[in-house]
């Protein structure tokens, strides 16, 4: 029995030593307002299954910028472009490095996650360099073209056998391809059945990462938790992750040996470039390390291929949802192209109701709401307000894009919202702080010149070369245009849609 009430004196003892120093830190501290904590668990209540919702509405009562206790974890919100401005731009350099959530401390020294330093900065010269250029990326022109004629003719076989296509599904493998065949001269996903296997491994993989990470873990509330793994998402992510290493180090094996053959051709793609640089004697010394390489890879498929699929299914739901919208898209491809062409990347500039779905799409559903947790390195006063040291910041890009105070009927999907503006209002680029589903600051996505080239490469095409309708029994009036939450903000349920012959009227 002593040892009971001793085991409960020392309970009570922590319990008001943890509540004292909350207030404390808090009247010390001018944090943002917010709602008041409970005890030990602080708002992790307030969170629900939809954050992005949740911390909106929260937003909405106590304003652009907020605090909340989440477990032992201060995080603090912005919900403005004003505040998003404040963390992305003008404190930059006191927010730019991560929180990292413990599922993902797998991954913690791979590109979106590594602090910002030199070796940062090098990793990302090589992917803007070798990547997402400019000259690069037209140099790929015919790459891009290529995979979206192979999409059509997909879509095409279903649409004579009558079949529904999974739109997210059909993105997910054209982009994996793009990628591949940039990165590693070669589709990971063909037509063999091997291939297709392998693109379902892909998707299945990426999508188990993006659910573990994103879901909610005790653990990164509670970090005296982190030996425990209670959840056990740290162990389900890393089986993810060692899946995917698996793949790419298989890849990376068959280019070794290919290169120590005579008859080798250099293929110049991303591999070659990452193999010459970690053989050359004078190179960067940290792509030498173990396993630098293939995170450096891992980061790029995992961005690079859910980010633009999701966003492309949300664009697709959209039009379908509101058939006239779809039509006057596909009227303006019709005067501008000609009907059942896939465009081209140089049609895009005449297109500007096709530009217009997109950033319409980005602005209400953007993949990363949140974008990715950035941490204060020191105390950082914004307006009247303190961000502590060692806070989570998260900037609410869902709310941004529904602000009504921003935007005219901001739950609509009304792309005419961005007609007749200068080309540099509203921009996605990371200056227009209204619209940023990319982010901002120097951890800007190094992978949006790709992404706005393809969405607009394979939507275009995908509603002019095809018709569309939804499957028997759906309208487009209650068809479910629910989102599910994750790292990347997908649909509840997946778009199917059957294509049909473009009509002659």
């Amino acid at each position: 029995m002593d040892f009971l009430s001793s085991i409960l004196l020392l309970c009570l003892c922590f319990i008001s030593w943890f509540l004292i120093q909350a207030l404390h830190r808090r009247t010390r501290i001018r944090l943002p307002p917010g709602p008041k904590p409970l005890p030990l668990i602080g708002n992790l209540f307030e969170l629900g299954d939809r954050p992005h919702r949740s911390l909106t509405k929260l937003s909405q009562r106590y304003g652009p910028l907020i605090s909340l206790q989440l477990g032992q974890v201060t995080t603090v919100v912005a919900s403005s472009p004003a505040m998003a401005k404040e963390i992305l731009r003008n404190h930059d350099q006191l927010f730019c490095n991560r929180t990292i959530a413990d599922a993902m401390r797998v991954v913690a020294d791979s590109l979106p996650f590594m602090p910002v330093s030199p070796t940062w900065r090098y990793h990302r010269k090589l992917c803007t360099s070798n990547l997402f250029a400019t000259k690069v990326l037209d140099a790929n022109h015919e790459n891009r073209k290529a995979k979206v004629q192979e999409l059509i003719v997909n879509v095409n076989d279903s649409m004579l056998k009558g079949l529904a296509v999974d739109i997210g599904k059909a993105a997910f493998r054209t982009t994996l391809n793009l990628l591949s065949r940039t990165i590693f001269s070669l589709d990971l996903a063909d037509d063999s059945s091997s291939s297709s296997e392998m693109t379902r491994e892909f998707k299945n993989i990426i999508h188990g990462m993006m659910d573990e990470a994103g879901k909610p873990n005790l653990v990164d509330y509670f970090p005296v938790l982190r030996k425990l793994d209670p959840q056990g998402r740290r162990r389900r992510f890393t089986s993810y992750y060692k899946k995917m290493i698996g793949c790419f180090e298989s890849v990376i094996n068959q280019r070794l040996e290919s290169r120590k053959r005579d008859d080798y051709v250099t293929s110049n793609d991303m591999l070659d470039t990452l193999i010459g640089l970690r053989e050359d004697e004078i190179s960067e010394e940290d792509l030498k390390k173990p396993k630098v390489v293939e995170h450096l890879l891992l980061a790029l498929f995992v961005a690079g291929t859910d980010t633009t699929s999701v966003t492309l299914e949300w664009a697709m739901a959209e039009l379908l949802h509101d058939p006239k919208t779809l039509s006057k898209a596909q009227e303006e491809l019709d005067q501008m192209i000609g009907k059942e062409k896939p465009i081209d990347e140089s049609d895009v500039a005449k297109l500007p109701y096709l530009q217009a779905i997109i950033k319409e799409t980005l602005r209400l559903h953007p993949v990363g709401t949140f974008l990715l947790p950035r941490k204060a390195e020191t105390d950082v006063e914004i307006g009247d307000y303190i961000v502590p040291k060692g806070a989570q910041v998260l900037v609410n890009v869902w709310a941004i894009g529904r602000d009504p105070s921003i935007w005219d009927s901001p739950d609509s999907f009304m792309p005419e919202r961005f007609l007749g503006l200068d080309s540099n209002q509203f921009d996605v680029m990371g200056k227009n702080f209204e619209l940023i589903p990319f982010g901002g600051g120097r951890r800007i996505c190094p992978g949006l010149p790709l992404a706005m080239r393809m969405l607009h490469l394979m939507l275009g095409s995908l509603i002019n070369c095809f018709d569309w309708k939804l499957e028997v029994g759906v309208v487009p009036e209650t068809m479910n245009l629910e989102d599910k939450f994750s790292l990347s903000l997908q649909m509840a349920q997946p778009l199917r849609a059957v294509p049909m012959p473009r009509s002659s009227n």
